[in-house]
């Protein structure tokens, strides 16, 4: 079976969210096509710019095709290449909300989350019209959807009215970076003795504004806030919050942390925090716990999925709630916090990538299996 990969995101220079994702599965499947028993005859990997160099490594069995033109990656450059390319691949997987158009070959794609449905209010309006539409037309394209938790696919199942066996999840994981990070005790220069922790892009949808005003609700007027994230969209809120409440002393923005760093950030954390509106996964909240921290989450979306007992859960829209939630991790007494801490890297570990890629494989393999019996081009 020949299968093709729109490498787009995971080719990204910065990778985050989607790109991250698609980044971390293709390396899986990269190692199992490099072993004796590859699940597949021939990967190709479609990229609209030349191939970098965190990218898995080229094989007998993994091949890469830099393409252009970078802009209408999916309306043209992709598949032009999807069909003059031969032998023609079985099945295409595009790890990203849009499949690529104008092309016979059954499309597999993925779906992070429908937060641009729930609050269509936090997006910018032209990301919006594009995730809104060319969605919706993958959707109604694709030969299966691969999505990141149980929350995500009873959305994508309910919005777009698809049967339960057309969506699949394939849960993140824990990048090996991260891993073997855990195993490294380092202090960052220059922060708090004491501080809370939280980690995301600066947008509405991660609800910093709240959380900065919580944390002028404490008790604790000393303990700190910071938070690492690079500029999303719509964040100037965000940035006017600590004068607006009166902890502008006590907010601190890093836009860029390096691997060792945010791991050691972790490690130091008071706790960690993410009391965001919505989640598709949430992958700093598995960061946190496999760092041993405790971590207060919005009982909202995916996060109770990802966590489990192992967090403290809040209303995200009450800054009371997220207030108390945060006093009582400051607060635990040492026998119940290690209790919940060894449960939460307890729940880390159920998380791999390759167990994320072999859900992928099977999925690839039924729908290119799919078309051979069906006898489609």
């Amino acid at each position: 079976m020949r299968v093709a990969i729109d490498g787009y995101e995971a080719n990204a220079e910065a990778r985050v969210g989607i790109g991250r994702y698609a980044f971390e599965l293709l390396s899986a499947i990269a190692r199992r096509q490099a072993g004796s028993n590859a699940p597949f005859d021939d990967v190709r990997v479609y990229l609209p710019e030349p191939v970098r160099p965190h990218m898995p490594k080229p094989g007998a069995k993994w091949h890469y095709r830099s393409l252009s033109p970078k802009q209408l990656w999916t309306m043209i450059g992709l598949p032009l290449a999807l069909f003059r390319d031969r032998p023609r691949a079985d099945v295409i997987f595009s790890p990203t909300h849009y499949i690529p158009r104008w092309v016979t070959i059954p499309r597999v794609m993925a779906i992070m989350d429908l937060s641009y449905l729930t609050y269509p209010e936090l997006f910018r309006s032209e990301d919006l019209h594009k995730l809104i539409h060319w969605t919706a037309y993958s959707v109604r394209h694709a030969a299966k959807i691969i999505t990141i938790s149980e929350f995500s696919k009873h959305a994508i199942i309910d919005e777009y009215r698809l049967p339960e066996n057309m969506v699949v999840v394939a849960y993140p994981a824990l990048s090996d970076a991260v891993t073997k990070l855990r195993m490294k005790r380092t202090k960052v220069s220059l922060v708090p003795k004491r501080y809370i922790l939280s980690v995301g892009t600066l947008q509405p949808r991660k609800n910093f504004t709240r959380l900065i005003e919580a944390v002028s609700l404490l008790t604790d007027k000393e303990i700190e806030l910071i938070i690492v994230g690079k500029r999303g969209w719509l964040y100037d809120e965000i940035f006017a919050a600590p004068k607006k409440f009166g902890v502008g002393n006590r907010v601190h923005f890093l836009e860029y942390v390096s691997d060792d760093e945010l791991a050691s950030l972790y490690q130091h954390a008071a706790c960690f925090v993410l009391p965001s509106l919505y989640e598709g996964f949430g992958l700093p909240v598995l960061e946190a716990m496999a760092h041993g921290t405790t971590v207060v989450l919005s009982k909202r979306s995916s996060l109770p999925e990802i966590a489990g007992d192992a967090g403290i859960y809040v209303k995200p829209e009450d800054t009371e709630s997220i207030a108390r939630g945060i006093t009582l991790a400051l607060s635990e007494k040492a026998i119940d916090r290690s209790k919940r801490i060894a449960i939460g890297k307890k729940r880390v570990g159920e998380f791999t990538w390759d167990k994320a890629a072999e859900k992928v494989i099977d999925v690839l393999k039924e729908v290119g299996m799919e078309k051979e019996v069906n006898g489609k081009v």
